[in-house]
């Protein structure tokens, strides 16, 4: 909801594609400047206390908004914010995982992974749809309370979550190496490339920054621009409820290929659209197939991270996956101020289709990795 109100609000005093982009590399900047310590003392500290201090950071940044909004301060205060923001995120990230990986079962943990991506794409749904009426009727102030409120639950929420403790490294995983995480991805063939096909993926792929200015194109206002930025996670939900009635996938790197193919190609389907129900079906079907991206990604992180290096490791995947959405978001404002809104999306696609090509020619290993287990064991 905060991004949608953010990125309406910028537009709307701005009219810039790149003031747009310039929200997703600030926040990518913070993130990736504390993603390793963060990663490093979530290992080295309880779970639910950092995502406690997280989420009450977010509430923070809500607040701040609001007060801003209210004052009618300009684009660079709200800027500040948003630099905050990635900073909550840098510890959020790693802590978040950890507590879910020490927690699911593996047995069920690609069955959880489907119903965790379902529960945020509920949010994303929810989220923009209410934004974009909240802003339509009574403006940003209002949006941003709502905001607040919603970050307010989360912290009420966290607090009803049971402790997790880190857990002691083994002797060939150093506890105190800031960088052991990335060494560790870099080391594996199957993670590296899945995080990697999905980086330069969400990289160019992604038009989720811009759309206000198709929004405006569409003159469908902030509640159209709701239900644009909704459209990836409708996908996405109808996508996880039919995989939840299947089991794993027999070939998950074939099928990681295929779900990236299909991703740039409705991204450029939604570029070369000129009716905003079509594109609301394209942006559906970009949604459907990034969920099938997400679980079988989430899978191979699980089941290739030793519980000690959990918050390590998922802060090396937040600065390929997490930071690499607000980084395309400035790729995408960047393009589209250079080449044009339309042109630059199906950039986009195109250099999409191109890493699917390289990473199948290139990460043999993915390429062939079938039904996901554990080294020693079923997942």
């Amino acid at each position: 909801m905060q991004a949608l109100v953010v990125s309406w609000q910028i537009y709307q005093l701005t009219k810039d594609p790149l003031a747009l982009g310039l929200v997703g590399l600030i926040e990518a900047a913070v993130f990736i400047l504390f993603s390793f310590w963060a990663g490093h003392f979530s290992d080295r500290r309880e779970k639910r206390g950092i995502i406690l201090f997280a989420q009450t950071l977010l509430l923070v940044c809500g607040l701040g908004l609001l007060i801003l909004s209210h004052r009618g301060v300009g684009v660079k205060a709200i800027y500040a914010v948003i630099a905050l923001t990635g900073l909550a995120r840098s510890y959020l990230w790693p802590a978040s995982f950890s507590y879910s990986e020490l927690t699911v079962p593996r047995a069920i943990y690609s069955r959880a992974a489907a119903l965790n991506a379902t529960g945020w794409e509920v949010g994303s749904i929810l989220g923009p749809a209410m934004g974009g009426l909240v802003y339509a009727w009574k403006g940003p102030v209002t949006a941003y309370a709502f905001v607040a409120v919603l970050a307010a639950l989360g912290i009420l929420f966290a607090f009803m979550m049971g402790k997790r403790p880190p857990i002691i490294a083994s002797p060939e995983m150093p506890p105190h190496d800031f960088l052991s995480g990335a060494r560790f991805v870099f080391s594996k063939q199957v993670m590296l490339g899945a995080i990697s096909l999905d980086m330069f993926a969400v990289l160019f792929g992604g038009a989720v920054a811009i759309l206000p200015i198709f929004a405006d194109m569409y003159h469908v206002g902030p509640v159209g621009l709701g239900w644009l930025r909704a459209a990836p996670s409708i996908g996405a939900i109808l996508m996880a409820l039919y995989q939840q009635s299947r089991p794993p996938f027999q070939q998950a790197g074939r099928t990681l290929l295929t779900a990236v193919t299909l991703f740039g190609a409705a991204t450029i389907g939604f570029a070369l659209s000129q009716n905003y129900w079509l594109s609301l079906a394209f942006l559906a079907v970009l949604g459907a197939a990034d969920n099938v991206s997400v679980v079988i990604r989430a899978s191979i992180m699980q089941a290739f991270t030793p519980d000690s290096m959990r918050g390590r490791v998922s802060s090396v995947n937040g600065i390929f996956i997490g930071s690499s959405n607000e980084i395309g978001a400035f790729e995408s404002g960047l393009a589209a101020k250079l080449m044009g809104t339309v042109p630059s999306v199906v950039f986009g696609g195109a250099m999409t289709l191109l890493t699917v090509a390289i990473t199948f020619w290139k990460a043999s290993e993915l390429r062939r990795l079938g039904t996901i287990h554990k080294p020693g064991g079923a997942l």
